[in-house]
């Protein structure tokens, strides 16, 4: 594990955000930090790990992700209805932005390096305030292409200072912050995509219009709330003063402060974008499956889309009370694997039947992933963190938001023109691949903090002794 620090004004050690000055015991700056347990989900999310600076950003992240959902929703109907975009141009505008938007992780990872995560998150936010607020006033596929890359851009960014945020604010108890904020990302995403349904079903342009404006200026509450968490000093420089401050007992770094040059994490980094195909799987995978190749009505997409969501919101807790910690994260990879296994064995065989059999294969299909994707989303979130150095964790965090990125942009072609075109071999194949490789990460995450370990104890030795 590694330890959220920085050097007080009083020479005390300040951790997780809480803002305790302990000792210079180790021990006994975890115990100062630790928050007492509280058994239901809304009590955890009025006094969540980081206290109250955590409690407003999961405030900014309700509000964040009801935007998303309303512009997710709403944006291909959009270009299709206001825009008069063609099917090709959407797809073309929709592939490159997202495609551009994969350089938002490490472009705003390295600037966290230098500034503060608070800084860095109010302008992603301002500037998706601008991009919205200008796509009424375009007219044609590049202009749109601009505003709809740039905001891409920007969420992608947002997205990666968010963890950062987490690691500063929560430190250790990360991954219960994580599975607060999902509970809370996931509400209010099925919020937006409701306010858009209404919008979609007036359908006129200027509904169409007000609902792109509206969403563009939510995210200006969405700043102010951000700016109201505390301002924490960049990452270089929180590790540049302690280390001028402990030099004389600093540990040699094991690795340099370039994630580019630290081929470990690029493995992680690589492995982690197929072990997010949950996202894919249930967005694109059984949705088309089920139109083409079962006879189950079309009402059985929208209820996965249901049955995931309410498994997000009731079951990531307690999900994530069994994936707290480096090790049972690198632990749990593999599981994920095998559960992917298992839904895309249910959906290889959704085919073979009647409409009745068909719905209920694709729905327990749906409830599997997703117990995946609960698992995946801790995993994902605790290695990144753990497997980076602490003295350039933010731009090792950017590479690794690179994963989630690739695989919303490359996944649904995947999806569509490799697995859905071998039909119920390309599923099982999907799933055993995907197995195999949570295997891999297993192994060689666990190998890495095995091989980091000798060195967190120099470190916290030292840290006793001064």
């Amino acid at each position: 594990m590694r330890w959220g620090r920085s050097q007080s004004a009083g020479g005390g050690i300040r951790t997780g955000g809480t803002g305790r000055r302990t000792g210079a015991d180790p021990a006994a700056g975890s115990a100062a930090t630790a928050v007492p347990k509280r058994t239901g989900t809304i009590a955890q999310l009025r006094n969540p790990p980081g206290g109250s600076d955590a409690r407003r950003m999961l405030a900014a992240l309700f509000l964040d992700r009801v935007g998303n959902g309303v512009w997710a929703s709403a944006l291909v109907l959009y270009f299709t209805v206001v825009a008069h975009l063609s099917a090709g141009q959407i797809g073309a505008l929709l592939g490159v932005a997202g495609l551009v938007g994969i350089a938002g992780p490490p472009i705003v990872g390295a600037l966290a390096e230098r500034h503060p995560v608070r800084t860095i998150l109010v302008a992603c936010h301002l500037i998706r305030v601008l991009t919205l607020c200008a796509v009424p006033l375009c007219h044609g596929f590049a202009p749109l292409l601009a505003v709809t890359t740039a905001t891409t851009l920007c969420d992608r960014g947002s997205k990666t200072m968010e963890i950062v945020f987490a690691g500063q604010a929560a430190g250790e108890q990360r991954t219960t912050y994580r599975a607060l904020s999902r509970v809370v990302m996931n509400a209010a995403y099925a919020l937006g995509a409701g306010l858009s349904a209404i919008a979609v079903a007036v359908g006129t342009t200027r509904v169409y219009e007000l609902v792109v404006v509206l969403d563009g200026v939510s995210y200006l509450a969405v700043a102010a709330i951000v700016m109201r968490t505390s301002r924490r000093a960049p990452a270089a420089v929180s590790s540049s003063s302690s280390e001028s401050a402990g030099a004389e007992h600093a540990p040699a770094k094991p690795r340099g402060r370039n994630p580019w040059r630290d081929p470990g994490y690029l493995v992680f980094v690589l492995l982690d974008i197929f072990l997010n195909l949950d996202d894919t799987i249930l967005t694109v995978g059984i949705p088309l499956w089920a139109v083409t190749r079962t006879d189950a009505p079309h009402a059985v997409i929208p209820a996965v889309m249901v049955i995931n969501t309410l498994m997000c919101v009731f079951l990531q807790m307690p999900v994530s009370a069994r994936v707290a910690g480096a090790r049972p994260a690198a632990r749990a990879a593999c599981w994920y694997g095998v559960a992917l296994l298992a839904g895309c064995a249910l959906i290889a065989t959704s085919g073979h039947g009647g409409a009745t059999v068909a719905t209920l294969t694709l729905l327990s299909a749906a409830a599997v992933v997703t117990g995946a994707e609960l698992v995946r989303s801790l995993v994902s979130w605790e290695l990144a963190v753990s497997l980076a150095p602490a003295e350039a964790q933010a731009s090792y965090l950017g590479v690794a938001g690179m994963a989630q990125a690739i695989e919303r942009s490359g996944g649904p072609v995947a999806m569509s023109t490799v697995v859905l075109a071998a039909g119920p071999v390309g599923w099982l194949g999907l799933g055993m691949v995907v197995t195999g490789l949570g295997v891999v990460q297993r192994v060689t995450s666990l190998r890495r903090l095995n091989r980091d370990q000798p060195v967190a104890r120099q470190s916290l030795s030292s840290m006793a002794i001064t």
